[in-house]
């Protein structure tokens, strides 16, 4: 192999350690840990693994604050995805991830590769995936290219989940000016597993060999996650957008279906000794993290890599985020044996390296050939800078808070108001296949996804299913982070229990802005709390996540916008969860306490006050009436319930729009617009058979549940006291349209 600049030192040249990423502190700490100049190789991995996306450099000292242990926990944070253990012998996988910036520039491939990515996180582990989630953020409607963000991003979503099998069952779809220019695209996935079958990335054994299968290694990805993703946006991006998408991973969702089927038959067979996928850092990443973890050296060969370009210089090699590929230890007896699954999937396979006992991570061109790069494989991963940025509350927080949106006069229409702020997302959804596997039983568009739980070798039904959602609520966050990140976590709980399903774990996708800015860190810093605070509260467990910082476009960070996935188990699933839609002849009844405040509320923001404090959540409170909610639906005493989130207006006029009925009510206190458009995740609307009411009602003030009921369902109109009398078909039509009319009408441009 000829000389390449890439391995001479650079120490007099410190606009090299600048340009990938790195700060004079972090350029002279390398040179400290190496006891003498760096490389270009040798910053260049030091420079993806210390990036904010794979070091977590300035949240891990806030991250430890999450309650992440419980007794049905296996796996907690730090692996490929968290898993929990849900009952005769089997395991469940989920984890949430971001692919912000990459889908910022090329809106189909960032998608596309973001769903790639996490569907490896999850059968690295072992698990099988079985959903896709993808709670998705974009810029306003009116906006041109927002839309055409928009249409990209769910193609993408559709393009490789539909065609790799895993069926995407759920999700949100938000537009809010707040993301123009910087889209929010998180994914989440849940496999399952048998917990014998659990694997780890872990490199143990010196004289085991590295295997690297799957696809080949090229220039696509080189800096792609976790360069971008440390990266900002100004108005030029849009314009150069086309330079920077070398940067984007191009993902090939058939090669990862071969690679789902090989690797799930790698790890029944037990080869591996350890297994990881390469996500962000390529090669780099992958294999100093198991050599990491395991405490001990590797030796990396660079002309064993297979490689679909030729001419790549080292450091490409051992950044490229090319996607569809893993890394498994492997002892020497075992390898004909992985390499002739690999050749029976089609799926190209090659011993790239050799652990070793001297805890030295070394890139070499060849067997015993030229050293190019020798570091502690421990520095990549453990050494990675950790920084306490200063935490700044904003100067005008007491005076916002002060402003709550109740000092907004009353609509002078409030049906027009209500049907304004309805929207039927199935224009996402009904592009996605959710019904791969046969397993969903409640599918997009409910409260929460629920699956059928099927043993993971047999196939055969449990009885039992899992439920799972997405949340967030940048509206709630920004005016408080702390109190919004709280509501979130229980809206996550409420949605659950509106399916039966009882909270096992979550995983948090943090989506913030420039964590240079101290008003940054101080919302990421305060939303930890509130969540942690939630999570403990609830007895939900925070086993993973992702932090996705450097939000912000021409110097504007968005909103603070948290987002997770929560899934529970559902003991015993012998009939459909009652859905949502309204039921003629039923009595519907408030369980939980009821919203009392307007600002941070979707009909307050559509009237242009952003200021105020979110709802204020009693979480004992939240945690008596989803287990209330949650008993009734088991024991098929609601004929149809829904979270009151969004508020009661929107809940009643959803609910009627499901099942194209009616309804009668008169507002509970405080009643007026105010209980129409207030949001609350602490209660939901219940629709109940009037011979059982009496019994519902006396059980929930045993319980210590507020119920109110509050009118009927019936009819062809939607009455709301004196504020609001719509026909449901006037608001069928509002809730259809407006999404359509706006994307799907060829008014979208790049």
């Amino acid at each position: 192999m000829a000389e390449r600049t890439d391995r001479d030192p650079v120490e007099q040249d410190p606009s090299v350690h600048r340009a990938l990423g790195l700060t004079d502190d972090e350029a002279d700490e390398i040179a400290r840990i190496l006891g003498r100049p760096a490389n270009h190789l040798e910053l260049a991995m030091y420079s993806v693994m210390w990036s904010e996306h794979c070091s977590y450099k300035s949240s891990r000292v806030h991250l430890r604050r999450l309650p992440s242990e419980a007794p049905h926990v296996l796996v907690g944070p730090g692996e490929g995805a968290g898993v929990v253990d849900v009952g005769d012998g089997i395991a469940a996988a989920f984890r949430i991830e971001s692919h912000n910036h990459p889908s910022a520039i090329e809106p189909y491939q960032g998608a596309a590769t973001g769903v790639g990515g996490i569907l490896r996180d999850v059968f690295s582990m072992g698990a099988r995936p079985i959903a896709l989630m993808d709670p998705l953020r974009f810029g306003p409607l009116d906006d041109p290219r927002s839309r055409w963000i928009a249409e990209g991003v769910v193609s993408g979503v559709s393009g490789y989940g539909n065609s790799v099998g895993v069926p995407t069952v759920g999700g949100e779809t938000i537009f809010d000016a707040t993301y123009q220019g910087n889209p929010l695209v998180n994914v989440f996935c849940l496999g399952v597993l048998p917990q014998d079958r659990l694997a780890l990335a872990r490199a143990s054994g010196p004289g085991n060999l590295t295997v690297l299968f799957g696809s080949a290694t090229g220039r696509d990805g080189i800096g792609g996650a976790s360069v971008l993703a440390s990266a900002s946006f100004t108005d030029g991006d849009a314009d150069e957008s086309a330079s920077k998408r070398p940067s984007v991973q191009v993902g090939d969702p058939f090669e990862e279906k071969r690679l789902i089927e090989a690797c799930l038959e790698i790890l029944e067979a037990g080869l591996v000794v350890g297994i990881q996928d390469l996500g962000a850092a390529g090669i780099t990443g992958a294999a100093s993290e198991t050599a990491s973890k395991g405490g001990v050296g590797m030796d990396l060969y660079l002309d064993q890599v297979h490689v679909r370009e030729e001419g790549m210089d080292p450091f490409e090699i051992m950044i490229s985020e090319s996607q569809e590929r893993m890394l498994a230890i492997v002892e020497p007896a075992k390898l004909d044996e992985l390499l002739a699954i690999c050749a029976k999937w089609e799926i190209a396979a090659s011993v790239i390296g050799t652990v070793t006992g001297t805890g030295r991570f070394r890139v070499l061109d060849r067997l015993d050939g030229e050293l190019l790069a020798d570091i502690p494989a421990s520095s990549l991963d453990d050494d990675a800078p950790l920084y306490q940025r200063p935490l700044a509350e904003p100067a005008d927080r007491a005076e916002r808070a002060a402003d709550t949106a109740e000092s907004l006069p009353a609509p002078a229409d409030a049906g027009a108001d209500l049907l304004a702020l309805l929207a039927d997302t199935s224009w996402v959804w009904s592009q996605y296949d959710h019904q791969l596997f046969l397993n969903t039983v409640v599918g997009p568009g409910d409260d929460a996804t629920v699956l059928r739980l099927k043993d993971p070798r047999t196939g055969e039904p449990t009885g039992r299913g899992l439920g799972l959602t997405t949340d967030g609520n940048h509206r709630w966050c920004r005016l408080d982070p702390r109190t919004g990140m709280a509501a979130v976590v229980a809206e996550s709980v409420m949605n659950l229990a509106c399916v039966g399903a009882e909270p096992l774990a979550l995983v948090n996708c943090l989506n913030f802005g420039n964590p240079e800015h101290p008003e940054v860190m101080w919302q990421l810093s305060e939303a930890i709390d509130g969540m942690a605070e939630a999570c403990r509260a609830l007895s939900v467990p925070v086993i993973g996540g992702n932090v996705s910082l450097y939000n912000e476009s021409n110097g504007v960070n968005i909103d603070p916008s948290p987002v997770i996935g929560t899934v529970g188990l559902i003991a015993s699933l012998e009939r459909r969860p009652p859905g949502m839609g309204l039921v003629e002849g039923t009595t519907l009844v408030v369980l939980g306490a009821p919203a009392t405040t307007l600002s941070g509320s979707a009909w307050a923001w559509s009237q242009g006050h952003r200021e105020g404090m979110p709802p204020q959540v009693d979480l004992d409170g939240v945690r008596a009436t989803a287990a209330f909610v949650r008993d009734a639906v088991a024991a098929d005493r609601l004929r149809s319930v829904h979270d009151l989130a969004g508020g009661l207006g929107p809940a009643l006029a959803e609910m009627a729009v499901d099942t194209q009925v009616g309804a009668r009510v008169e507002l509970p206190a405080p009643g007026g617009h105010v209980a129409l458009f207030a949001e609350t995740p602490a209660a939901v609307l219940a629709a109940v058979d009037p011979g059982s009411l009496d019994a519902l009602l006396a059980d929930a003030g045993a319980a210590g549940v507020p119920a109110e009921v509050i009118g009927e369902a019936g009819g062809d109109r939607l009455v709301v006291g004196d504020l609001v009398d719509v026909s449901v078909g006037e608001a069928h039509v509002a809730w259809r349209d407006r999404l359509p009319s706006a994307l799907g009408a060829g008014t979208t441009q790049g």
